[in-house]
């Protein structure tokens, strides 16, 4: 769906006239995910996370989690990045975080939080140099899921020299010392929000972070509903949105 964010005539990156031209996908066909496979290992390969490989595709059993879902950033028409996006409560856990830092979060799980976690960050390396603004477009869909679902935090896996931008963006802090990951070669520090508490401020600094309700609900709503039991019954996904703007 079309970004449906008032940007108010900027040109910046904090409230980026690029939104008009920017769509979210939910990934939902075998194509579709090939494609976010093949972006991945691109992306992955040129920043020298992975070594190659003749499948020349990245995928782990977490994009079939049932409380994940994947997203591909267009712009123009183009695949441009992707981001998956946990949301994680004390019904449903399954995400890459929760299995490296389950002795942080599982505790904070139990007592009923909920999280969102978005990970496998991708972009190609072309679309990404000429478009400096994608880094935002993409992180903008976990602060919409955030928002939607009512999160209490928002959460992140980060390597050491991308802290600076999670600070800077979202008010995160390391809540976790940097763990070694699977696949690629770095180790990842666990970074987090207070939702509430930083959720005003992001907003008054990053302007292209603001959403509509109904934008939300369009990206979001859908896949709720897969979630729902055979009888009707909604599980805890299903939280009301938030307006973020008016």
């Amino acid at each position: 769906m079309k970004s449906g964010v008032e940007t108010r005539g900027s040109n910046s990156v904090w409230g980026s006239r690029l939104l008009d031209r920017v769509e979210y996908r939910l990934v939902e066909t075998a194509e579709e995910r090939d494609r976010i496979s093949s972006l991945r290992y691109r992306a992955y390969l040129n920043g020298g996370l992975i070594p190659p490989s003749e499948s020349e595709r990245v995928h782990d059993p977490y994009d079939d989690a049932p409380n994940a879902r994947t997203f591909g950033i267009h712009i123009d028409g183009e695949l441009c990045s992707s981001v998956r996006l946990h949301v994680l409560t004390s019904e449903w856990r399954m995400s890459h975080t929760t299995d490296l830092f389950g002795d942080v979060l599982h505790p904070r799980l139990d007592k009923g939080e909920v999280f969102v976690d978005p990970s496998r960050l991708a972009a190609d390396p072309e679309k990404a140099g000429r478009f400096p603004e994608l880094p935002y477009l993409t992180v903008r869909l976990g602060y919409m899921a955030c928002a939607y679902f009512k999160a209490d935090t928002g959460l992140a896996l980060v390597r050491a020299e991308h802290q600076a931008f999670y600070r800077r963006v979202f008010l995160q802090e390391a809540i976790a010392e940097p763990r070694p990951i699977p696949i690629i070669s770095h180790k990842v520090a666990l970074m987090a929000c207070d939702f509430g508490i930083v959720r005003d401020k992001v907003l008054a600094r990053f302007p292209i972070m603001r959403s509509t309700s109904t934008e939300r609900r369009m990206l979001f709503e859908r896949d709720t509903e897969r979630h729902s039991s055979p009888h009707g019954v909604v599980t805890s996904f299903e939280r009301p949105s938030i307006a973020l703007t008016s």
